[in-house]
Order: structure tokens, then C-alpha cells, then sequence
């Protein structure tokens, strides 16, 4: 199976991206863990990445294709994926089907979450990250037991830097005017699915995308006969 999860920032991709990989058993390929790891290891094209993301802009489309290019043919995705983070725009939405066509394959679903404004600032601004386990929190939904202290590392929680207001603001600027017309895209295609991603828990989103994505799976199959 090979899925695309898009949504507003915040929205709840990464946190129930885990429950769709153990159900399909694929691989969970995020954009964003992606620049964060170059940024981590301090290369010049991990300092170029963190000075376009702290000012909330989007990565270039050429530097972002080539990078999944080059994620998607290595030898563990063979079973399937799911994108998170990629597509962010039609064009770049064009160039994974271009892809997928070379490899004779083709995109299975889109899995669209769908977040009212005021919990994905809160979400956003209010996110807190352990420096060892990499676990979320979030001062406003889900606070540890010890403020400011991951329950399962003892290690201090920290802000990501481009979790301001301003920032916020601007990455949903960029949502609606670069990446929401992708929904029409695939909606055309007929693989598009909306999933509610106002839920507290993401595994109660992930009952819905499960639901959906069976439904789905058995109105296309009956549509082949």
C-alpha cells in the first residue's frame, strides 16, 4: 500500500502515522524528520534547511523531490509507504506520480486531515519535545506528569524554534495558498479520503482513516469486476 498523509500543521500527521504503518505494514517516510536529521548533523545543507524552516517558509521543490527521490528507492519501501510532509503542492504531487508511473506503480490513497484553526495554533505553540525520545507534548492537550519533563526519559522538554505564533500563522498562510489545492487533485483522481483531525487521540483518527481506507478499498475492487 502506498498513501500520501496531508493536513494543515499540526493537524496530527506524525502522531497517527505509526497506527497506519503497523496496520499496512509500510514505511513511514517524513519530510520533516528528514531536513530535521541534516540539521541536526550541521552540514551546509542542514544550515541552508534551518534558516528557510525558522523563518516558516517551505523548502524548494527541486531540493524536496530529489531528497524522497532518493528516500523512495532504497530497498525498504519496496512493501509500500506513507508520505508525510510530501506532496506540499500540484507540482510536487505531479512529479510522485511521474515517479511512481517509471516504477510501474501508482499512488493507492490520500489521506487528508482536516483541523480547525484554533487547535492547530494551540497544537503549534503549545508543542513540547523531549531531546532524547523525541516524545510530543503539548502545555495546552497533553501535559507530562512533571512539567517540563518527559514521562518516559526524565529528560527536559524543549520548544522547537519555529513553534512561535508568527511562525504558526505563516505556515498555515502557505498551507492554504500551496498545498490545500492538492486536495482537489487527488479528489479528482478518486483517492482521496478526509479524516476528522480535531480528535484528542490519534488513534480515534486512525479508526477513521482504517475505515474509510476499507471502505474505499472495496467500493475500488468491486469497480474492477
Amino acid at each position: 500500500m502506498r498513501f500520501i498523509i496531508t493536513g494543515p500543521p499540526a493537524s496530527g500527521k506524525g502522531s497517527v502515522a505509526p497506527f497506519i504503518t503497523k496496520e499496512y505494514n509500510i514505511l513511514h517516510i517524513s519530510t520533516g524528520q528528514m531536513f530535521r536529521e541534516e540539521i541536526k548533523k550541521g552540514t551546509a545543507l542542514g544550515l541552508e534547511l534551518k534558516k528557510i524552516l525558522d523563518q516558516g517558509h517551505l523548502v524548494s521543490d527541486e531540493l524536496t523531490d530529489e531528497m524522497v527521490r532518493q528516500r523512495l528507492n532504497q530497498d525498504d519501501c519496496k512493501n509500500g509507504f506513507l508520505l508525510d510532509g510530501f506532496p506540499r503542492n500540484i507540482n510536487q504531487a505531479k512529479y510522485l506520480d511521474a515517479y511512481l508511473e517509471e516504477k510501474g506503480l501508482k499512488l493507492d490513497f490520500a489521506i487528508a486531515l482536516v483541523a480547525d484553526k484554533d487547535i492547530i495554533i494551540k497544537r503549534l505553540i503549545g508543542r513540547r519535545v523531549c531531546q532524547t525520545c523525541g516524545k510530543n507534548y503539548n502545555i495546552y492537550f497533553t501535559q507530562p506528569k512533571k512539567e517540563g519533563v518527559c514521562d518516559l526519559c526524565n529528560t527536559k522538554l524543549v520548544k522547537r524554534s519555529d513553534d512561535t505564533l508568527e511562525i504558526a500563522e505563516a505556515r498555515l498562510q502557505i498551507y492554504n495558498e500551496e498545498t490545500a489545492p492538492i486536495l482537489k487533485y487527488y479528489e479528482e483522481k478518486g483517492i482521496l479520503l478526509k479524516v476528522d483531525g480535531n480528535l484528542k487521540e490519534s488513534y480515534d483518527t486512525f479508526l477513521q482513516i482504517k475505515e474509510k481506507v476499507n471502505a474505499k478499498w472495496l467500493l475500488l475492487s468491486q469497480k474492477e469486476k
